[in-house]
């Protein structure tokens, strides 16, 4: 049976920091629905009522996109599901606002302080927590981690600072035409990346 939660609980926090890969939902008007899965040490509970998430460029940037199209200064609609693939069953739904912060934006600074930042790092988005849901996931199967892909962290390795940055400038909108903000840096101290 679902329930529902206003805010995370020591419950929620425990069983989220057992899992290897969570799922990222976003949506806007006149536009596809998005949904993305997400690996590596990426998520943090920055609060009981806010989370983020460390974002690596990759093929696109859409839930970027998303969440700053119907942007009206409480960002984008935004849902992270985490299921627990392990014993017992469960599956968690933080239901919320999100934005994206990028290097050169305020606060930054503050925010990638409660990451390890990896090669290829282009924004944190920041979720601000509206409802929690949890349900049995009595129909998710059990499974194990075998190994984390590094095939994404070698692929920024071998770009250099401006290579990167000429790569990632260069894709400003979605699949469905909505815009988005480039990182105008390469993130330097990040494990495995070449200084420029």
């Amino acid at each position: 049976m679902a329930e529902f939660f206003d805010a995370l609980t020591d419950d929620h926090t425990a069983m989220i920091a057992q899992q290897s890969v969570f799922f990222v939902a976003t949506a806007a008007a006149d536009a596809r629905i998005n949904l993305s899965p997400k690996g590596y040490d990426a998520f943090r509970i920055l609060s009981p009522t806010q989370v983020a998430y460390l974002d690596l460029g990759g093929s696109g940037n859409e839930t970027h996109a998303r969440l700053t199209a119907d942007d009206n200064g409480s960002g984008g609609r935004i849902t992270i599901m985490v299921c627990n693939f392990e014993q017992p069953a469960l599956i968690l739904r933080i239901y919320g606002r999100g934005r994206p912060v990028l290097p050169q934006d305020d606060g930054w600074e503050v925010l990638a302080e409660h990451f390890t930042l990896l090669p290829g790092t282009r924004q944190i988005f920041v979720i601000d927590i509206e409802s929690v849901q949890t349900s049995c996931g009595w129909g998710v199967p059990v499974m194990a981690l075998e190994a984390e892909r590094q095939t994404l962290l070698k692929a920024h390795t071998r770009l250099d600072g401006d290579a990167w940055v000429e790569k990632t400038t260069g894709r400003t909108s979605s699949i469905d035409g909505l815009s988005t903000r480039a990182t105008d840096r390469y993130i330097e101290g990040a494990p495995g990346t070449r200084p420029e």
